[in-house]
């Protein structure tokens, strides 16, 4: 049957989609059983992999990526020569992709939309979705997750389905996680560079991600932490697509400890060791403050938020997420217990 589902960050929904997918494919030569779509090429790469690891044993089975940055004839290549039975890939490839023949998606039986409402709540991408729905057949099985699912965008996601079963958390104040320990520090703009020195020398952490609003702020507070020897890497949409994963799989794999990065990688993207994420910068919602803060303390495990607020705006925000997820987030007092947000 059709699925929307929601379910807090780092619970396993990925898993869910990958393994029934994998249960139910009967794979055919030449054929594409399988269709996942996602807003990012990082998160495309990460859902390719996942495919990738719980398929090591069902050696029939393929598994390709496709997403811009990269030329379109390699892709090309790829479906011709070794077609692959599970495609995951962002929106605009993959049309491009249907449109020029190259890839058929007549024999998809699952169509599956991660982050959904991401997609479906941007015009262009939500267009290139339906697009790319209407070349599937009718009876193929739709699936569709995210952790923030409202109310607005839930009959959007129905008119993609039959009669889906539909799993919601519809009291917020679940979606906030668990384990997490979340303070904030009012400070002016000027103070923040002298303060995340300050916590990144005091606190102890596997790895930490820093989000900030802007590509140029992700360069320069970078730029500004490698001076200063911290072990700091970024990740921004301004730079090439191959740099891009080359950094994320740097980072995954634990060469760098520290991640500067804008909400590219605010969604989805599961990387083990993080424990801490600081805002540097304020997230623009409460929505994306829940998406950024769930990169640490992933599949219940502790980790610690600390928010930079440094406007009126700023606490607006703030107050919007206790509100919204009836959380009390404290001011950081003077000293934190270690144990409080590093494994044991």
């Amino acid at each position: 049957m059709d699925v929307i589902c929601q379910a807090k960050s780092g619970m396993g929904k990925t898993a869910v989609f990958v393994l029934s997918s994998l249960q139910q494919i009967d794979p055919v030569p030449g054929q594409v059983s399988a269709l996942v779509l996602c807003h990012t090429r990082e998160l495309a790469y990460q859902i390719c992999h996942e495919f990738e690891r719980f398929s090591t044993y069902l050696t029939d089975i393929k598994v390709a990526v496709f997403y811009g940055g990269v030329h379109i004839t390699k892709h090309k290549d790829i479906l011709k020569n070794d077609c692959p039975h599970i495609v995951v890939g962002t929106p605009g490839r993959i049309l491009a992709l249907a449109r020029d023949k190259d890839l058929s998606l007549k024999n998809v039986r699952h169509f599956i939309l991660d982050e959904c409402d991401k997609m479906l709540e941007s015009l262009d991408m939500r267009r290139d979705v339906q697009e790319i729905f209407k070349m599937t057949p009718h009876d193929k099985q739709v699936m569709m997750f995210s952790a923030t699912l409202s109310k607005e965008i839930r009959p959007v996601c129905k008119r993609f389905m039959q009669d889906p079963m539909e799993i919601y958390v519809d009291d917020e104040a679940k979606l906030t996680l668990h384990g997490l320990v979340q303070h904030y520090i009012k400070l002016s703009e000027l103070e923040k560079n002298r303060k995340l020195n300050d916590l990144l020398d005091a606190l102890d952490f596997n790895q930490v991600v820093i989000f900030v609003k802007s590509v140029s702020r992700a360069a320069e507070l970078n730029k500004l932490l490698t001076e200063c020897n911290f072990p700091s890497i970024c990740i921004h949409s301004g730079m090439s697509q191959e740099e891009r994963l080359t950094r994320y799989k740097g980072f995954k794999e634990g060469h760098k400890r520290i991640l500067v990065a804008t909400d590219l990688v605010g969604r989805g993207i599961d990387i083990e060791r993080v424990n801490i994420v600081i805002n540097y910068d304020m997230p623009d919602s409460a929505d994306t403050y829940l998406h950024r803060v769930g990169r640490a303390g992933r599949f219940g495990t502790k980790g610690l938020a600390i928010t930079f607020v440094s406007s009126a705006s700023d606490s607006d925000v703030l107050n919007q997420v206790q509100e919204r997820f009836e959380v009390d987030i404290k001011e950081l007092p003077e000293q934190i217990d270690t144990s409080t947000y590093m494994p044991s």
